[in-house]
């Protein structure tokens, strides 16, 4: 069996599957939080690109950008992020402002594939509310207990996210 380069090179497939043959099982976790920010889509969906991401989202976030280059938020950057020891490569697959719609795929070699999906919808002129929802699949039963945690600590990310988002836009809680 031949397997793909690019799925050998983010570690989805360390050994090629057999017909008929199942591994062991692999978790995968799915969890949403919501939030609202008192802000305009407009003025909101520019902070979840990963460089607008940059004015909330604390130290750890700092993003090395592949592609493209200089750094620019788009619909298929490619970028770097070190999570501790880890360096997590995500990829920008919707980047759609003006429908408020953002979607990342990242990979931990040998850990985890992660999906992150933002919506944001308008509730009225000044008002924007943010759905994101976070979807984490083991890559081998050794993390399963990793993953497990990630998707709690997934569970507990809207007020911090809120309070990051808001400072970002200058806003002050109430």
């Amino acid at each position: 069996m031949t397997l793909h380069p690019i799925l050998l090179a983010v570690g989805i497939l360390a050994q090629p599957a057999q017909p008929g043959v199942s591994g062991p099982e692999v978790v995968h976790v799915s969890n949403t939080f919501r939030f609202e920010v008192a802000a305009a889509v407009n003025r909101v969906a520019p902070l979840f690109g990963p460089e607008g991401e940059r004015s909330w989202a604390g130290k750890d976030w700092n993003p090395e950008f592949l592609y493209p280059q200089p750094a620019k938020d788009v619909q298929g950057a490619v970028f770097q992020v070190r999570h501790g020891e880890r360096m997590m490569v995500w990829v920008n697959t919707v980047f759609d402002l003006p429908n408020g719609r953002m979607q990342y795929v990242a990979f931990i070699d040998n850990v985890a594939v992660t999906t992150v999906d933002v919506r944001l919808t308008s509730e009225d002129a000044a008002h924007t509310a943010v759905d994101v929802t976070y979807t984490r699949t083991a890559l081998q039963p050794a993390a399963n207990d990793e993953v497990r945690a990630l998707g709690e600590s997934d569970r507990r990310k809207g007020p911090e996210w809120q309070k990051g988002v808001e400072a970002g836009l200058g806003l002050e809680r109430r």
